[in-house]
């Protein structure tokens, strides 16, 4: 199973539950009163559960003990982000030393809360040079307001499914690279039958489907959520409208919202065989690196191929870009090991070689400038369709937020509302929109 479907379940569960104080964070042990070179256990605590996940973690850390026989590392696998904020609050000797979460929206709160440790003075101190290291993308999405306390654990980015059987038969030559250009061939792609069911829908716009989350779509348009100070500006935003404007398009050349939803609600669960791209229910959908693996372990009868997501018309020449996100790994500011803790973060977020075997391991893409060239990386094109996407200068993550992801939760409810039609006046409700994010980020800092 994909980290990137966890983190969607994480992102709505973590959003409104308060999870990090301003000011709730002990002062941090001192990076210099450990000694990284004496022996140590360090307990690291990540989320990932799958069996072939966890094995390829674990392979990575059997790697860094062999570099470091000093260090001892106890891993703790499926571990929530609730569950570890409960840890680091609460301190002791059983707080992990490192840490891991799927939810870049929460960066923000650990780091202006402290509860992550400050990862600028490790890497000057040890020579890294953060930004010839990483993408700036993937740097904008693990700091908030000038503090690094989080560096990238492999990447996820988005971008387009379709099944080449279909295009062939309806004469389409190559994926849609404009929002046009997609609505037009969703239409033509659409098969129903004579009593008016489906039986296949050219691209299922709804927002409750798989990973449609609206922020994902959204990032084709390259929004600005927030002001210089802070405060939400969708609804100042003239992108926000024409992305709107641009989902009800492909809602209605494809027959409408009740229709289209009804026929989601028949669809299969995300991870199994009964995916509704696997099952040619949809010609063409949104997912991320990971699909591609799966695909090919389930056999998809069919031949397919993958491509960035389709660009608004105005902004063409940004094809190429999509939504990242991805893990993201740092130090509990409670470790009395913060030095050996960087010796094992540095390893797992900024060796070549270890980003570059566990990317391929679990079929993400790799955080580094040079791990992403590498010539060792999985040569599938179908895979290096989303290594592009990752490199492209237009593609983004959502921002941190001292909220975390309770924005993005009041966007999709938002959402929600628009596609069915229940938001007569878009812009007077972008505005209360603004105003309930605005708000809810205040009382979080209350």
């Amino acid at each position: 199973m994909p980290h990137s479907s966890l983190r969607v379940r994480l992102s709505l569960a973590l959003a409104g539950a308060g999870l990090l104080l301003s000011g709730c964070a002990r002062p941090s042990t001192g990076s210099d009163r450990d000694d990284p070179t004496r022996p140590v256990t360090l307990t690291f605590w990540h989320g990932w559960s799958q069996q072939g996940e966890v094995r390829a973690l674990d392979e990575s850390i059997a790697r860094f003990e062999r570099l470091h026989p000093n260090i001892t590392v106890k891993t703790v696998s499926d571990v929530t982000d609730e569950t570890v904020n409960q840890a680091l609050r609460a301190g002791g000797d059983d707080a992990p030393d490192v840490v891991s979460s799927f939810t870049t929206s929460n960066v923000g709160q650990y780091c202006s809360s402290g509860m992550w440790a400050d990862l600028d003075p490790f890497m000057r101190k040890t020579g890294m040079d953060k930004k010839k290291v990483f993408p700036k993308s993937f740097l904008d999405y693990t700091s908030y307001r000038g503090k690094q306390c989080a560096l990238p654990l492999l990447a996820d980015s988005y971008g387009l499914y379709y099944n080449k059987d279909a295009f062939r038969k309806a004469g389409i030559t190559r994926p849609p690279r404009t929002m046009s250009e997609l609505t037009r061939d969703a239409a033509k792609l659409t098969e129903r039958t004579t009593d008016g069911s489906y039986t296949r829908v050219g691209f299922m716009p709804n927002f409750r489907l798989y990973q449609n989350s609206p922020d994902r779509m959204f990032a084709q348009w390259g929004p600005t959520y927030f002001d210089r100070h802070g405060k939400a500006r969708l609804a100042r935003d003239p992108r926000t409208k024409q992305f709107f404007a641009a989902d009800r398009a492909l809602i209605e050349a494809q027959g409408g919202y009740r229709a289209l939803e009804e026929f989601r609600t028949r669809f299969g669960d995300e991870m199994s065989s009964q995916n509704a791209f696997l099952k040619q229910k949809l010609a063409m959908h949104m997912d991320g690196e990971w699909r591609g693996l799966m695909l090919k372990d389930q056999k998809a009868p069919f031949a397919w191929g993958t491509a960035p997501m389709p660009v608004p018309d105005d902004q063409a020449d940004t094809y190429g870009r999509g939504y990242l996100t991805g893990t993201v790994a740092g130090i509990a500011h409670s470790s009395r090991h913060q030095n050996a803790a960087w010796e094992l973060v540095k390893f797992l977020t900024a060796d070549t070689d270890q980003v570059v075997r566990f990317a391929n391991a679990i079929h993400n893409v790799p955080s580094t400038n040079a791990a992403l060239t590498s010539p060792k990386l999985d040569a599938d094109p179908a895979f290096r369709t989303f290594l592009d996407i990752a490199r492209n200068p237009h593609s983004a993550a959502i921002p941190p937020s001292d909220n975390g992801a309770q924005y993005i939760v009041a966007l999709q409810d938002f959402s929600y509302d628009v596609e069915a039609g229940r938001i007569p006046d878009l812009d007077k409700g972008l505005r209360g929109l603004d105003r309930q994010i605005d708000a809810d980020n205040l009382q979080s800092q209350n």
